[in-house]
């Protein structure tokens, strides 16, 4: 037998959670030509709030050789893309990837400028077919330009799941995802056999952004909205109804997982009518009742965790989800991530894991959840990945007691860019 991604000497690694988009005005060559003027028009007046995308490096969200020598040195066969510069259109705000349109022009915009960055994203996959896959970004408030959004990427061959947004609750223009008007793309990413795909970055659409604690309050709750997602689809029945459907929440962490699951295998089956429960009872419903599954259960069937920057201190929750739902990720080119250090994050993380248990991490989980071909990216990794030898081998006492201490590294990125930036009038 040949080599094979599960025997060679060398882990593969799919970075479950990566991010890429195109310079602003590449854009324009993406989008209806009747929106052309009226993209140049914002184009003009549009300052971006992230600095990280004003700087020369910025060009590692879509110079295709750069990144790749940057995802080569860091030992990363593969990447799922998220979004991560502007789509045409989108407002000059910080919490931009996370305001979703408020009204009927915003939304037929801001449609048009996710649906560029979709396009964006065959073009640039098809630079490195075997080692990018990307998302097919959606807007939940009309399913059916969605459900045609979705049939229209699977049929391009370079997409791994659909990306949906997470709801805040009491939105006044989108329904919550427990919603029943969202069946038809449930029913159909599992019909097509697609994931579902949230990454953390919510928040309420009216919570005030010009108090002194705002954007603290804004950044340290972004995972939180979005973590409510699970429970939401638990309770609506979606995993019921669809075995085979993949949920994959990323950079959320593992941890939070734990308390609202004990919550529901409790409550749950009080909740059922044939408990009999007369004050839980009431809080129950036809979803509810339908539930064959713990809820736990479900998680442990449905639900698959893009754990970027996975510490040794989540490594309980290997057990406790199963080493064939947890996925790694860089978080690559956010400085918050572990380039150019992602060899010894992994090391610090899953040093003293089982080999084979660290295959399915590192890479073999996310190409069955995204759909990569790990026997084209066996000699990819013969070449580049982190021997097993190597990250095995403890880093010893490094001090590091959370993931974010690998942010202290001197990458070229992120905040690091506004240190280095020239001075602004």
């Amino acid at each position: 037998m040949g080599a094979t991604w599960d025997t060679i000497d060398r882990y593969v690694v799919i970075s479950a959670d990566t991010h890429a988009g195109a310079e602003l005005h590449e854009y324009k060559q993406y989008l209806p030509s009747r929106l052309h003027d009226e993209f140049e028009r914002w184009a003009a007046t549009y300052v971006s709030p992230f600095d990280d995308l004003m700087i020369a490096t910025a060009k590692r969200n879509w110079d295709s050789e750069f990144r790749m020598s940057e995802v080569d040195a860091d030992g990363v066969s593969a990447e799922i893309l998220f979004p991560n510069t502007v789509p045409p259109f989108f407002p000059t705000v910080p919490n931009i990837t996370i305001s979703l349109p408020r009204t009927k022009e915003d939304l037929a915009l801001r449609w048009e400028g996710i649906k560029a960055h979709n396009r964006w994203q065959v073009q640039f996959c098809s630079l490195a077919p075997k080692r990018r896959r990307g998302l097919i970004q959606i807007f939940p408030h009309d399913i059916d330009l969605a459900l045609e959004e979705i049939q229209w990427g699977v049929e391009q061959g370079c997409f791994g799941g659909v990306l949906i947004p997470a709801v805040s609750p009491g939105d006044p223009v989108v329904e919550p995802l427990f919603h029943t008007r969202y069946e038809p793309i449930w029913a159909l990413c599992h019909d097509l056999d697609i994931s579902v795909v949230q990454h953390s970055g919510a928040g309420s659409p009216e919570m005030p952004m010009d108090q002194p604690a705002s954007n603290a309050v804004l950044i340290t709750e972004m995972a939180s909205w979005a973590q409510r997602t699970v429970p939401h689809l638990i309770l609506a029945g979606v995993f019921e109804r669809y075995p085979r459907f993949r949920f994959v929440p990323t950079e959320q962490g593992t941890l939070f997982i734990r308390m609202p699951l004990a919550t529901l295998d409790a409550m749950v089956p009080t909740l059922k009518s044939s408990a009999g429960n007369r004050t839980y009872g009431m809080f129950g419903g036809s979803s509810v009742d339908e539930l064959t599954l713990a809820p736990s259960d479900y998680v442990k069937r449905n639900c698959y965790f893009g754990a970027s920057a996975f510490s040794p201190y989540e490594s309980s929750m290997i057990d406790f989800l199963g080493e064939d739902h947890l996925m790694w990720g860089s978080d690559y080119p956010h400085e918050e991530g572990t380039t150019p250090h992602s060899r010894e994050a992994i090391r610090w993380a899953l040093h003293d894991q089982p080999e084979s248990r660290c295959r399915k991490i590192l890479a073999g989980n996310a190409a069955k959840v995204y759909g990569f071909d790990l026997e084209a990216l066996t000699p990819i990794a013969q070449k580049i990945g982190p021997s097993v030898a190597e990250t095995h081998t403890p880093l010893g006492d490094t001090g590091y007691r959370a993931p974010l201490a690998f942010a202290g590294r001197p990458f070229e990125g992120g905040l690091a860019l506004e240190r280095l930036a020239p001075a602004r009038s």
